[in-house]
């Protein structure tokens, strides 16, 4: 073996929340176990003030990999849910379904956890177990397990995990076709302070140009995902600071008072995008790479965690009985576990978008009778909220707190 080739046992693209948290599980999860982390920039914190809906059974997974304590001081239970209908110049905004934000007592469904304390975290317990190569550029994949960097550097394992994002290289390279469609929407991101305590309630307002949701955060403070049509978000990402707090006020009814802009309004285009195989030779997609999906229901990261506790265990199990855990049939168990509940939340999100995102007086006649008969079914509810917190089901060991 030259001295340029530098052999491991899994290597992960991409430095995320999702790549950082798969090379912690494996390497938590399979002492000794060969991992290489590779991005194209250095790794760090992030510095932005953004934060992501974790829900209870990911929370789990953080806590079987010993690093929640370091995310939970920070991060904000989310203790009800309110969801509300209105059209074009409504004034009023009914409340149709609230939810407790409970699984269990005292167990919240989700919490709102800062990017930069996650990735702090996640950061802090994987650098020592695993090998860093960052900044790295990817020159070219091999389907026989091999990388090669643009320094020339040869890189190999019996496994490579796309971790890359939506735009994944990897994919791309290894020719892994995706299906969807873009929604012509565009998501309006922010974090805002306001005057009024928000008491661990988060809301979602349905408009006809998109839902429009407001995530608690430590002290009166909110995480704010607001979908508008393509045409117009440029409009609002316009706007100077003053006129966006004030549109953001009025969206939200002053629910919470006076509003404050902490950071830039940012924006990003809307799709769905589903990898027609989440697999590949020595290949295997998680998070973005694999599925993209609206963001109505805040399963996006939630998706990508799901990914890594299924895939982790897979590798694991197949390591410790001598198989191939880059093999195909290793591989294709990975995919069977994911893909239909992948599926499942790709069908439920684009539906709810199509039928929410609409001003058609019948539709939402129909719509809010339907709010309101879930609102008053306790054990719909209660199924609800256990299939959106991950809790439940025969699913990975992770997910339920245990450890492979």
């Amino acid at each position: 073996m030259s001295a340029a080739q530098q052999r491991y046992d899994v290597l992960i693209v991409g430095a995320g929340p999702v790549g950082l948290t798969m090379a912690l599980a494996l390497a938590k999860s399979a002492p000794g176990i060969r991992v290489a982390l590779v991005d194209r920039r250095p790794l760090s914190v992030p510095r932005d003030n953004r934060a992501s809906a974790i829900a209870a059974g990911v929370r789990r997974v953080f806590e079987a990999l010993g690093v929640w304590g370091e995310m939970v001081d920070q991060s904000q239970p989310i203790l009800a849910m309110n969801i509300t209908d209105s059209g074009k110049g409504d004034l009023a905004r009914p409340l149709f379904l609230q939810f407790d934000g409970e699984v269990a007592p005292g167990e919240p469904f989700a919490h709102m956890v800062p990017n930069a304390a996650s990735g702090s975290a996640l950061l802090a317990a994987a650098q020592d177990l695993i090998t860093v190569i960052a900044p790295a550029e990817i020159a070219a994949w091999s389907g026989t397990g091999t990388l090669t960097l643009s320094d020339g550097r040869l890189l190999s394992a019996p496994l490579i995990i796309a971790a890359d994002g939506g735009h994944s290289a990897l994919r791309q390279r290894a020719g892994i076709e995706t299906f969807g469609h873009d929604y012509g929407q565009t998501g309006l991101v922010a974090t805002i302070a306001h005057e009024l305590p928000h008491a661990g309630v988060a809301y979602e307002h349905f408009r006809p140009n998109g839902p429009f949701a407001s995530l608690p955060l430590t002290g009166n403070r909110s995480s704010l995902v607001w979908t508008e049509s393509s045409q117009e978000a440029p409009r609002f990402l316009a706007m100077d600071t003053e006129t966006v707090e004030a549109e953001i006020e009025a969206v939200m009814g002053s629910t919470l008072g006076t509003v404050t802009l902490e950071d830039k309004l940012m924006g990003f285009p809307l799709r769905l995008q589903i990898a027609k195989s989440f697999v590949g030779p020595r290949l295997a997609l998680i998070g973005d790479a694999a599925h993209v999906v609206h963001p109505i229901a805040g399963q996006g990261l939630n998706l990508g965690l799901k990914d890594v506790a299924a895939l982790a265990e897979v590798i694991v199990d197949s390591m410790r009985l001598g198989l191939d855990h880059g093999g195909d049939d290793v591989l294709a168990r990975y995919q069977s576990w994911r893909q239909f509940d992948t599926a499942s939340m790709a069908v439920v999100t684009d539906g709810m978008n199509r039928l929410f995102s609409n001003d058609i007086a019948p539709v939402r006649a129909i719509r809010d009778f339907g709010l309101g008969l879930v609102d008053r079914t306790g054990p719909v509810k209660n199924l609800l909220i256990r299939t959106a917190s991950g809790v439940g089901g025969r699913g990975p060991k992770l997910l339920s707190g245990l450890p492979i």
